[in-house]
């Protein structure tokens, strides 16, 4: 096989990462053999304007990358410019290489609405969104263009409604029959991690989505389903914005 086209990831922390092992899957079942994907983990973004620049000119280019935790907000000043869906969320996870530089998408909240609507009810009319981070503006925004009240569940202020964890208690949470874990508390290896909810307030009515997909059962999740709820984890979200990230990345405009 030769190597035209490289991909990756980039983050601070990758050992979890399922996506290098996703795309070869899908590279095999799409055919595609001229490209590569890889890990890129940095401990900061010193530097990264210039490694992007750099990267992007070698024979075997590097085209097109996905980014996590925690750069999918702080990566935004190093970049040329944003699509529309990018700006209006505030954070980028997909970024390729352009004639006029680096630019940023976000493939998060096509994603997760592509993995949510199967289980969507008219009773997911409030939604609770744990955490203020890139992932959880993604999820806002794709719950808002359907018409959820959407309120986050922070440690400290933000500017959009939100709450902090000592406040939400059993009879707030009953309200909110849709509970989405945007944090990476609980990945492996830390995966006894959960945050605490006051459990009491779920019934057989909720809906409780973990973006971590490693562990595939969060402790966060098991706590859900013992108290009665039904649960969703990250890797149908995690699927759908990679293969929406492989359009992007390939579209001539």
């Amino acid at each position: 096989m030769s190597i035209k086209r490289r991909f990756g990831i980039l983050g601070q922390s990758l050992s979890h990462s399922h996506s290098p092992a996703l795309f070869a899957d899908r590279f095999k079942a799409w055919g595609v053999n001229d490209a590569s994907y890889e890990r890129f983990e940095r401990s900061d973004l010193n530097g990264l304007e210039n490694w992007l620049k750099t990267e992007a000119r070698r024979s075997q280019a590097l085209t097109g990358l996905n980014v996590t935790i925690p750069y999918k907000q702080a990566i935004i000043p190093l970049l040329k410019d944003l699509t529309f869906t990018a700006r209006a969320i505030g954070a980028v996870n997909a970024i390729k290489s352009t004639s006029d530089g680096w630019i940023g998408h976000n493939t998060d909240s096509e994603g997760f609405l592509k993995a949510l609507r199967p289980v969507l009810t008219s009773s997911h009319e409030r939604a609770l969104i744990l955490g203020n981070g890139g992932a959880a503006a993604a999820v806002r925004y794709a719950l808002q263009s359907l018409g959820i009240e959407v309120i986050h569940v922070t440690r400290s202020p933000i500017e959009w409604k939100a709450m902090r964890y000592e406040t939400l208690n059993a009879s707030y949470l009953k309200h909110c029959k849709l509970v989405v874990q945007c944090t990476p508390v609980g990945t492996y290896p830390d995966d006894e991690a959960y945050l605490k909810i006051p459990w009491e307030g779920l019934t057989h009515a909720h809906l409780i989505v973990d973006l971590v997909y490693n562990p595939e059962q969060t402790a966060f999740l098991k706590r859900a389903a013992s108290a009665g709820a039904k649960t969703m984890n990250g890797k149908s979200m995690l699927i759908a914005q990679a293969e929406a990230a492989w359009t992007w990345w390939n579209a001539t405009t």
